[in-house]
């Protein structure tokens, strides 16, 4: 069986989730998703508008996925150790980061490969919040 893994934080849930969700099960027999805690989000400067005991709970709910776990901290690899997973789902739009070059080297070290996926064009969380600001002020 390969057990496929990725994480977010799954903010203002959108299509760009749904495809990576979508297409990371399409490539294991059980796909695993990590959700960032609060306090992961807030350790990174942001402030989640979606609390995650909802977050969470909307993940488990998508059919793709076969289990959800907290992510408490940056470190993935630990996770997917910890989870036994074959392969890690990500965003191509971290591919050639010098954080995820770094990452490359131990995943593979670990015997556990790393997967792309095309970042989603014209959706994000951080767009979707803009927006609404937007709106909210009247502007």
């Amino acid at each position: 069986m390969t057990i496929g893994y990725t994480a977010g934080v799954f903010d203002l849930f959108h299509i760009g989730h749904l495809n990576l969700l979508k297409s990371a099960k399409g490539l294991c027999d059980k796909l695993i998703v990590g959700v960032s805690t609060d306090e992961l989000v807030k350790y990174k400067g942001k402030t989640p508008v979606i609390p995650f005991s909802d977050r969470i709970e909307i993940i488990r709910s998508i059919k793709y996925v076969d289990a959800v776990v907290a992510q408490e901290n940056m470190d993935k690899l630990e996770m997917c150790k910890k989870l036994k997973a074959d392969i890690m789902f990500v965003g191509d739009d971290w591919y050639n980061s010098e954080k995820w070059q770094d990452y490359e080297r131990q995943f593979e070290e670990a015997g556990i490969r790393i997967v792309y996926f095309p970042y989603t064009k014209n959706v994000s969380s951080t767009q979707i919040s803009k927006a609404l600001k937007h709106l909210r002020n009247g502007e």
